[in-house]
Parts: structure tokens; sequence; C-alpha cells
């Protein structure tokens, strides 16, 4: 079964936005090798100062071997952001509830 990662930042939503959209292709291509290593969907939501990525992998092991191969690019971008502090990184598995609604 696969997980949900959830990844909790400091800074500046609209700064991200800016910054992708001046960079779309180096997006592209950090987003190219998530798929490579298994990346089954992934979002960036923004709040007040802060910055949520959520994404589905197989495994934790899946997102763990791609954040470390890309790092150094990941921390760049993070940096043009303003991002501070150290990532807060979570797994979350499907708890069996039955009441699930929208997610077939």
């Amino acid at each position: 079964m696969s997980v949900i990662m959830t990844m909790a930042i400091q800074g500046d939503p609209e700064k991200l936005e800016q910054v992708a959209s001046e960079n779309q292709e180096a997006l592209g291509a950090i987003a190219g090798r998530a798929k490579e290593h298994g990346c089954i969907a992934h979002r960036f939501y923004g709040s007040e100062g802060r910055i949520l990525v959520v994404d589905e992998w197989p495994d934790a092991e899946s997102f763990q071997r791609f954040f470390e191969s890309q790092r150094s690019d990941i921390e760049r971008m993070m940096g043009e952001i303003g991002a501070s502090g150290e990532p807060d990184v979570t797994f979350w598995r499907k708890l069996e509830t039955h009441d699930e609604i929208g997610w077939d």
C-alpha cells in the first residue's frame, strides 16, 4: 500500500509560485525525476508563511532515495523562496475507517 508524504517548510508561498513560474523547466525536471523514482502524485499548498508538499509514493524508501538524489537542486530552490529551518517530513498510512469520501 502506498504512503502519503507531507513536508512542511517555513517559507513564502507567493515567492514559491513566482519562482515556479520563472523556472518551469527546472521544476519539471525535478518532477520527472520524482516520477522515475515512483512518485504517484505531487502538489504544493501554501498558508501564511508556510509551504506544504503533499506526495503519494509507493513507500517511504522511494521518496527518500529521490530526495537524496535531488537534495542539492531542491535545497537551491528552497533557498530562492526564503525557506528556513529543516523541512518536517512525515509519512502517513491510510487507515481503514469505512467513512471515506471521494478517494476511489
